[in-house]
């Protein structure tokens, strides 16, 4: 046996292992993926997307972060209301490395960091609200945690983007209750839509009564309006007739025997309208004597001058 083969079986090991650890320290990294490089235990450089060397034995990767913006879910946890009522809540928690330093050295596990952080606040948050508006006000409840979360994780190269709450339980008593209020308030509204619906109804009807009252006086007046301005127009029609006759019973007393004419047509009339005056088994008194035509035809004459 050659007395070198034990060296040249230790220089093909040392060889072997020169060979390995110039092919780790060709590193190509992903899209969207940082690697943190420490060298001789220090932090040295951040590698990001494409072709790296680093210097063999004495460099060395120590983290590896994903850039992506990533979903965690935030364990359920037990809350107290403002008015006192237990509520269990979950949700899902959306987070991104901004910076890899600061998220390798500035704590030591962001995740579980972020996590415990998003229960606490939504503890606190929660702890200010009654229960209905635990339920009404999610969005607000979403806002509150981001923002608090987001401002604590900056140190640690960690960006909060959104909170998503998932389920909120609540005891089967309180639900129970709930679910009698809500009962009641849906009666409630119930009667008032109802009270209103007949408060309308009266109101229409009231309103279609007085239109019809307004209608039917209107009628009226017109009515009688027209009737008073037909017997006006009557009266000055028998006005104007009568005005008419007298002129031309006027003129005619001026023509030669008018005068005579006159008194023999009133004489007739007179006598005409006296006729039948007198019925059986009565007694009449009478202003002239009848049988003397000429105090008839004197009296007539007295009248017409």
């Amino acid at each position: 046996m050659s007395p070198f083969l034990p060296l040249y079986f230790l220089a093909a090991i040392f060889g072997l292992i020169i060979v390995v650890s110039l092919l780790r320290s060709i590193r190509v990294v992903p899209a969207r993926t940082a690697l943190v490089v420490e060298r001789l235990g220090k932090y040295s450089r951040t590698l990001n997307a494409g072709l790296h060397v680093l210097v063999p034995f004495l460099e060395k990767v120590r983290y590896k972060y994903n850039l992506k913006e990533v979903a965690i879910d935030v364990p359920a946890q037990d809350c107290y209301t403002q008015d006192n009522v237990k509520v269990r809540v979950d949700g899902v928690l959306y987070i991104q490395v901004v910076d890899p330093v600061k998220s390798s050295y500035g704590i030591s596990d962001y995740q579980y960091a972020t996590i415990q952080l998003a229960q606490t606040t939504m503890r606190s948050v929660i702890g200010k609200l009654e229960l209905d508006k635990t339920f009404e006000e999610r969005d607000q409840i979403n806002g509150s945690v981001v923002q608090s979360v987001d401002i604590a994780s900056d140190p640690w190269g960690v960006k909060v983007s959104r909170y998503e709450i998932q389920n909120i339980q609540v005891p089967q008593a309180i639900l129970e209750a709930m679910e009698v209020q809500m009962k009641a308030e849906r009666e409630r509204r119930a009667d008032i839509a109802r009270s209103l619906g007949e408060m309308e109804s009266k109101i229409n009807r009231s309103q279609a009564f007085m239109e019809e009252v307004i209608n039917i006086s209107e009628g009226e007046k017109e009515r009688m309006i027209n009737v008073a301005e037909g017997r006006a127009q009557e009266i000055r029609s028998v006005a104007k007739a009568t005005a008419s006759s007298i002129r031309k019973i006027a003129e005619a007393l001026e023509d030669v025997g008018g005068e005579e004419a006159a008194v023999l047509r009133i004489s007739e009339s007179y006598i005409e309208q006296l006729n039948g005056i007198a019925e059986s088994n009565s007694k009449v008194i009478l202003p002239v004597d009848l049988t003397n035509m000429g105090e008839v035809l004197a009296n007539v004459k007295d009248m017409i001058k």
